[in-house]
């Protein structure tokens, strides 16, 4: 089945690729969660669309890259979130929250879907991010959680 990415999918491409991958695979995973749309000749204009949002918000280069990276990389991310007694947070803290944080922290705008979490952040504590920001170039963030 042919389809148009929306979001970047590893192994697969990225925003506005057309591909062609398995009927179930693409009807019980891809479109459902959002991150493609069935393929079709109208389509050909939402390819464009999707191609130019994807441009603005790229990092072009690996020097652009690298240069977020180290600036990822010198700020200290510390969270407040509200905690139990045995230092289990109600919910979890999500890549948007980390996004957010980075931010404030006084670094760099970075998208909420290049922050890749290894497993779900759910106690206190350090906890080690990537931050995917060019397909060579990987920053690790490190993310200390306390209690608010």
């Amino acid at each position: 089945m042919k389809i148009i990415l929306t979001h970047e999918v590893s192994g697969l491409g990225t925003a506005g690729d057309v591909v062609d991958v398995k009927d179930g695979y693409a009807r019980n995973y891809l479109v459902p969660r959002g991150f493609a749309i069935r393929w079709t000749k109208g389509g050909e204009k939402d390819v464009a669309q999707i191609r130019r949002g994807r441009k603005i918000r790229e990092i072009a280069t690996i020097e652009q890259a690298n240069e977020v990276k180290s600036q990822i990389e010198g700020v200290n991310v510390k969270l407040a979130v509200r905690a139990g007694d045995a230092g289990r947070l109600f919910g979890s803290v999500t890549q948007a929250d980390i996004a957010s944080a980075i931010k404030a922290a006084g670094g760099p705008d970075v998208d909420k879907r290049r922050i890749e979490v290894a497993s779900p952040i759910k106690t206190l504590g350090a906890h080690q991010v990537s931050v995917r920001l060019h397909a060579e170039v990987v920053a690790k963030l490190g993310v200390e959680v306390v209690a608010a």
